[in-house]
């Protein structure tokens, strides 16, 4: 499966995002957008203006995690905007995630599900076939700058290893402190969809930066 990239724009400068969301559109996969509502974790991030005024920008698909309690209530106004992919947290939605998923998909966009570092990677399995793709979180969501998880390797390993058992070729996405020191391990264990924030916005050339994860070996 072909490795993307898919930045995250929580670590761009809100002061000249449309620099750098054209920036993006020459170099990246996707736009990541980090949604959080101060409850399900405490921060808050920012909202749909913000993903309107992206959307107006953007030309490569737009991808938002919602780190949100109430996931459900965003669907309809994602699909209006044009995001592609949607993703929400198995914690948030507990039983309500399959009719969430299905939800989203009966929208037009994919459907991913999310876990935190400390949710066994096991209570994905039941969701293989309903999801379009999967979010393993490597650090705890809410912010950003955090240091890597290295047990996240191992869940993405068997992770894809119930896929492959299943027949089922759905993405592996991974988001926090990925870099080009993890990239390849990230790669090997079965990730194919790299979130990355400051490793490529704090570099001296960020579209370098996404070459090199991409490319990572």
């Amino acid at each position: 499966m072909q490795l993307q990239i898919a930045p995250s724009i929580l670590s761009a400068d809100f002061n000249d995002l449309g620099r750098d969301i054209r920036m993006l559109n020459r170099c990246a996969d996707l736009i990541h957008l980090d949604i959080m509502d101060g409850s399900f974790v405490p921060n808050i991030s920012f909202g749909f203006p913000v993903v309107e005024a992206v959307s107006r920008s953007a030309t490569i698909p737009m991808d938002a995690h919602f780190m949100v309690v109430h996931p459900e209530r965003w669907v309809e106004r994602c699909a209006e905007l044009g995001v592609a992919m949607m993703s929400f947290h198995l914690e948030a939605a507990g039983d309500d995630s399959a009719k969430i998923l299905e939800s989203i998909r009966a929208k037009g966009m994919k459907a991913g599900l999310v876990i935190n570092p400390d949710i066994p990677v096991e209570k994905l399995f039941p969701y293989i076939g309903k999801a379009d793709y999967f979010l393993i979180m490597s650090v705890f969501a809410g912010f950003g700058g955090q240091k890597f998880i290295p047990e996240s390797i191992g869940r993405i390993e068997a992770l894809k290893a119930e896929l492959e058992k299943r027949g089922n070729d759905a993405p592996i996405e991974v988001d926090g402190g990925v870099g080009i020191a993890n990239a390849a391990a990230l790669r090997k264990a079965g990730a194919s969809i790299f979130v990355a924030g400051s490793s490529v916005f704090n570099a001296d050339d960020p579209c370098e930066a996404v070459a090199q994860l991409r490319n990572c070996r």
